[in-house]
């Protein structure tokens, strides 16, 4: 398994835009925001032990090596984006000797 070694933390600007911070550790967030917890639960089994921030969602997996925190507000409407959003329906071709049959009927 790759090891879990970018903290990425994702905000909203003032125009609406996501902003999406990288970093090498969890140093700077430690600084920046409080530790409320450890994640023990996390079913992506990199994450336990990564820390629970307040003011942030998260940690969450993103790809193979990147630990993710969102803002409330970023967690909220991306969910929203996301259960929204549609599947594309595939459609079927039919293979000539079905497109024949069904043609006669």
């Amino acid at each position: 398994m790759a090891k879990k070694d970018t903290y990425r933390v994702v905000t909203r600007s003032g125009d609406g835009t996501l902003l999406i911070r990288d970093y090498p550790t969890s140093e700077p967030l430690l600084k920046s925001h409080t530790q409320i917890g450890i994640d023990d639960c996390s079913t992506d089994l990199e994450l336990r032990g990564a820390p629970v921030f307040r003011g942030l969602i998260g940690p969450m997996p993103e790809g193979k090596n990147i630990i993710r925190y969102e803002t409330p507000e970023v967690f909220e409407s991306l969910t929203k984006e996301w259960s929204s959003s549609r599947p594309r329906r595939r459609t079927r071709r039919r293979g000539t000797a079905e497109a024949s049959a069904s043609a006669a009927h």
